[in-house]
C-alpha cells in the first residue's frame, strides 16, 4: 500500500541557533550532533545586558598541581550540553529558556603568556558582565579562577556565603603572588570575601591545614547522612545570605568523573550532587561556576556530561526563584 503524501511543506530543522537563531528564549529543535556548539544552543553575543543569565568560559589551567587540561573544559561543557537542549528539564518537569533569558557571551579573553595578569583580567572582565545585572555561570577553567569571581561578585554583593562542592578544601596557606588552586578558599576567607559563619564544603576527602571556620561534611558524612540531611545542612549553615555556589568535579567519584587533575576516590555519585543540588531552591544564589573539568582524562565524556548537567540543574534553580517555571 502506496502512503499519500501530506500536502503540507515540512519546515526544515533549524540550525546554527548559536549565531542565528531569532528567539532568545525558548527550546531549539537542533540535532545534538551538528551545527554551531554554545552552551544549550543559546545565542552567543558580546554584550550580556537585558539578559537573565550569561554563561562564560574561563580557560585557564595554569595553577593546576597535577594533571592539566582544564583550559579545554568549557569547550567539552557546552558541546556536552547539547544533549539536554528541547526537552523539560529532569526532575524539574519545565524548560527554564521559556522566560529566562539567556546569552553565552564565549569566553575570558586571557594573554597564556602572563599568567600574573590573569587574576585581574578574570576578575575585571567578570565584573563588566555582573553589572550588566546578569547572573554570571561560568565554565571552568581550574578552581584558582573561582577566587577572581569572588572578587567580582563580592563588588556587587558584598560578602557571600561559600557553598562548595569539592574533594579539597583548598584552604593551603596563600603566598604573595603565587597563584595555585589549592588556596583559593583560604584567601577569600582572609580578604573577607565570604562569610564564614555561613559557608560550608560539601564532599571533603583529604585533609588542609586549616578550616578558617568554615563547615565541612566530609565524604563519609555523605554516606551517614544521605542527600536529605546533606541538604538540610546547606540550608541551615547558609540561611538567608546571599550565596555564591562553587562546584569543583572532583567533588564526585573518580567512577563518575574521570576527567578532572586530582581525583580522590569515594566521592558523590552523579544522582546523589544532582538530587542535593535540587534541595537548594531555598538559597539565593547570586552567582555559580563549575570547575576542574579536563577533557584529555575523561573517558566517553562523562565528566563533561555531570558537569553540564550539574549547570543545567543550577539554571533550573535560578528559573524556580524567579517564578518562572
Amino acid at each position: 500500500m502506496t502512503k499519500q503524501k501530506s500536502n503540507t511543506p515540512r519546515r526544515p530543522r533549524p540550525v546554527d541557533n548559536a549565531f542565528k537563531g531569532e528567539h532568545l528564549r525558548g527550546g531549539v529543535n537542533e540535532p545534538t550532533y551538528g551545527g554551531a556548539l554554545s552552551f544549550m544552543r543559546r545565542r552567543y553575543a558580546s554584550d550580556a545586558k537585558g539578559a537573565d543569565l550569561a554563561i562564560w568560559g574561563v580557560p585557564f589551567d595554569a595553577s593546576t598541581s597535577n594533571r592539566p587540561g582544564t583550559r579545554f573544559g568549557p569547550r567539552a561543557i557546552r558541546a556536552a550540553s547539547a544533549i539536554l537542549e528541547g526537552d523539560p528539564q529532569y526532575p524539574f518537569g519545565f524548560d527554564p529558556f521559556a522566560k529566562l533569558t539567556a546569552i553565552d557571551v564565549g569566553d575570558c579573553a586571557l594573554d597564556y603568556g602572563n599568567h600574573a595578569e590573569a587574576p585581574r583580567e578574570i576578575e575585571k572582565q567578570a565584573k563588566e558582565i555582573i553589572d550588566t545585572g546578569a547572573v554570571l555561570i561560568t565554565l571552568g577553567g581550574d578552581h584558582f579562577v573561582t577566587y577572581p569571581l569572588l572578587k567580582a561578585h563580592v563588588a556587587k554583593h558584598g560578602p557571600l556565603a561559600l557553598v562548595q562542592f569539592d574533594a579539597h578544601q583548598d584552604t593551603w596557606h596563600p603566598e604573595e603572588g603565587r597563584i595555585d588552586h589549592g588556596s583559593f578558599v583560604a584567601r577569600a576567607a582572609i580578604e573577607g570575601l565570604i562569610d564564614v559563619k555561613h559557608s560550608i564544603q560539601i564532599g571533603i576527602r583529604t585533609h588542609a591545614p586549616a578550616t578558617h571556620g568554615i563547615e565541612i561534611v566530609d565524604g563519609n558524612q555523605i554516606e551517614t547522612l544521605g542527600v536529605a540531611g546533606v541538604a538540610k545542612k546547606i540550608l541551615k549553615r547558609v540561611g538567608k545570605k546571599k550565596s555564591y555556589l562553587s562546584f569543583d568535579i572532583d567533588a564526585l567519584d573518580p567512577a563518575f568523573a574521570p576527567g578532572t587533575g586530582t581525583p580522590v576516590a569515594g566521592g558523590l555519585s552523579s544522582r546523589e550532587a544532582l538530587m542535593i543540588l535540587r534541595a537548594l531552591k531555598p538559597v539565593n544564589f547570586v552567582g555559580f561556576d563549575i570547575m576542574e573539568v579536563s577533557p584529555p582524562y575523561d573517558q566517553s565524556e562523562i565528566t563533561a556530561i555531570a558537569a553540564a548537567h550539574i549547570a543545567m540543574h543550577f539554571v533550573c534553580l535560578v528559573a524556580e526563584r524567579r517564578g518562572t517555571k
